[in-house]
């Protein structure tokens, strides 16, 4: 090969090496063994809890007990974004209205919209207790009762909602009431699909039921300003990526925890207002802002080029439940989970992400029995013996026999 060639060989390999972000650590490939022989108690150590990507709420509540305000608490865990301004209306599926309506408590005020056409209209004031939105074909029937019959008032074309001139609608759920601000829509995702209830509203009362889901309202204001801030730019992060045609984002941890009025807190609504409209762009779009409560003292790299792999000064601060934690199993757990491997002999841990002690968190581990082996991700773990996050390692003890019988 002439030396041109081998100098050209070269450059090519180079380009094809993996390249890892500016700071972040090669992975941990020692390979990392406990023998568990016969009846074995199985205690796991770890830190943190959640993915611990982005921000730590718990280190967000250390920070500001050491002076930091909420805009370099949001600088701190989202590096590389930058400040901008969020607003608009955000659309919520609401998980706990499993029926094929939408029943609201009666009031003064009450008004219909039919979707399709623009157009509302003032429910009278008839005697009824509740009012309902259901589906009749493509159109919706708007029906009232005193009792436990339904009597239609109007049909309106297309898909429905309820609104108030107050602002607000208490929900009629399986089990109880919820108070909503906004609209309250009867929606499918498609035609002829099962209609569902979305709660439509600014983004700003839409964080008033987020924030003290997520946050002690009662934190530190810096610390719920900051989470303040996570929680709307993640909201428009999924408006623009919406999780299906008729809503944005859910209401449980799957996306954000909102409870709707019924959750709103006084201390958490000055959080919002002091934050109102801000957020983080990357490129000129919402940043990805994802958290946890607690990365255990290092932040997981995640999918975007902000959430970085960082030593995290303040999640210990005033974190004694998650900064480290310790759950203790035996080995028939495991078996029970993965059945196939028989009677468990060994534990082996084959790579971390290189971040923190013991090498940080397992990315591929395995649990190897008499019969097989079972590998797996250190999320998996997590998930299947319900552990607080995938930032663990193990100690094993045999268990004592019991005394022989007489």
């Amino acid at each position: 090969m002439t030396r041109s060639r081998i100098l050209l060989a070269l450059v090519l390999s180079a380009l094809l090496l993996p390249v890892l972000p500016a700071g972040a650590a090669e992975p941990r490939a020692k390979v990392e063994t406990w023998a568990t022989p016969g009846s074995t108690a199985i205690t796991i150590t770890g830190h943190g809890f959640g993915h611990g990507h982005g921000l730590s709420q718990y280190g967000a509540q250390g920070a500001a007990l050491q002076g930091l305000t909420w805009q370099q608490i949001d600088e701190f865990y989202y590096p590389g974004t930058a400040w901008g301004r969020i607003g608009g209306k955000i659309r919520v599926l609401i998980t706990a209205d499993t029926g094929r309506d939408v029943q609201v408590v009666a009031q003064r005020g009450l008004k219909v919209t039919s979707l399709k056409r623009h157009r509302s209209w003032r429910v009278p004031p008839i005697a009824a207790r509740k009012w309902r939105l259901v589906a009749k074909g493509a159109d919706t029937l708007v029906q009232r009762t005193s009792g436990s019959r339904w009597r239609t008032w109007k049909k309106v074309p297309g898909e429905a909602e309820f609104s108030s001139v107050s602002g607000l609608l208490t929900l009629v759920v399986p089990g109880g009431r919820h108070d909503y601000r906004g609209t309250l829509q009867s929606v499918a995702p498609r035609a002829g699909a099962k209609r569902q209830t979305v709660n439509r509203l600014s983004l700003e009362a839409y964080l008033r039921g987020v924030v003290p889901r997520e946050v002690p309202p009662l934190w530190e204001p810096a610390a719920v300003s900051a989470q303040s801030v996570a929680a709307r730019t993640y909201a428009a992060f999924e408006r623009s990526h919406p999780a299906a045609p008729h809503y944005d984002l859910c209401d449980t941890t799957q996306c954000q925890v909102y409870g709707g009025a019924d959750d709103e807190h006084p201390a958490a609504d000055a959080a919002i207002r002091a934050t109102a409209k801000q957020g983080l762009l990357y490129d000129g779009r919402p940043a990805f802002t994802q958290f946890s409560a607690s990365n255990g003292g290092f932040s997981a790299a995640g999918s975007m080029p902000y959430l970085v792999a960082q030593a995290d000064p303040y999640d210990g601060v005033a974190n004694p439940t998650y900064s480290t934690w310790t759950k203790t199993v035996d080995d028939t757990q495991v078996e029970k989970h993965w059945p196939a491997i028989g009677d468990l002999t060994s534990i082996e841990v084959t790579t971390r992400d290189g971040n923190g002690e013991w090498g940080g968190r397992v990315t591929d581990m395995a649990f190897i029995g008499s019969t097989g082996t079972a590998r797996v991700d250190g999320d998996t773990v997590r998930s299947v013996l319900g552990l607080s996050s995938d930032w663990f390692t193990f100690s094993v003890v045999p268990r004592q026999k019991g005394p022989a019988r007489q």
